[in-house]
């Protein structure tokens, strides 16, 4: 996606920021030295400054000037801030942090979505899980649909702040996601574990879909395990979901 000058601007100072260029406790650059080496003007380098505020990279104030803040105050739910992150290479303990974090959100939402889901809701995740289907069969965009499945069940738990979260979790499911396709074969045995999170959902059970989730869950923990043990490159964000190479066969219940 193209950006404008605003966005562009952001970019290039948070992934400065992320990557180290500008270390923790240093200060940003004189906006006139900022205005020459990114070729915007004084006006779009306060807003770049601002929304970094916002994220969570800056803090400014009289006599601080603008400081960049250590990684704990940062907002890692912002998508932003983790494609900055995937640019400038995921570490393990990031990963790490990811894993805890659905293992932690995503059990208890289902659980709800078990309860709660409307025709509509199972639908929607019906369609989602069938896109998945589809790319390991003929090809395609495997990630998005993945993701949109995840999305899915959240949204489902009707619940306002899980809801929020699953706009907020975006980009860190997604970054789970690339890394597990990565693996081959990954996406295909996966499929029946998404089946059975489903089923549990549509039979109005609470504790299976927990279940289903968990082994899901702990599957894509292996599979993110494999691949850093390999040390090939993780996925960035910064560019489009790979696509998945049509298949003959796969392993599938359905």
């Amino acid at each position: 996606m193209i950006k404008n000058v605003h966005g562009g601007t952001v970019d290039l100072l948070g992934e400065a920021i992320v990557t180290g260029r500008y270390p923790v406790g240093s200060s940003l650059p004189p906006e006139p030295m900022l205005c020459d080496e990114l070729g915007v003007s004084r006006t779009v380098i306060r807003e770049a400054v601002k929304s970094l505020i916002a994220k969570g990279l800056l803090v400014t104030g009289p006599k601080v000037g603008t400081r960049v803040l250590a990684e704990e105050q940062w907002n890692w739910f912002d998508p932003d801030v983790v494609a900055w992150q995937s640019r400038a290479g995921l570490s393990r303990e990031f990963l790490r942090d990811l894993q805890e974090l659905r293992r932690l959100v995503e059990p208890a939402a289902v659980r709800l979505a078990a309860e709660r889901a409307t025709p509509h809701d199972i639908a929607e995740i019906e369609a989602a899980y069938a896109g998945m289907k589809l790319s390991i069969e003929e090809g395609g965009d495997y990630v998005s649909s993945d993701l949109r499945f995840h999305q899915g069940l959240l949204r489902a738990a009707h619940n306002r702040m899980v809801a929020q979260m699953s706009k907020a979790l975006g980009a860190l499911l997604r970054t789970s996601f690339e890394i597990s396709t990565a693996r081959p074969d990954g996406p295909a045995a996966s499929l029946p574990m998404h089946r059975a999170v489903l089923d549990a959902v549509i039979a109005r059970s609470p504790l299976k879909a927990e279940r289903a989730i968990i082994v899901l869950i702990d599957g894509a923990n292996d599979d993110i395990e494999e691949v850093l043990a390999t040390r090939r490159k993780l996925p960035s964000l910064g560019m489009p979901a790979p696509r998945l190479k049509a298949r003959l066969r796969i392993v599938s219940p359905r």
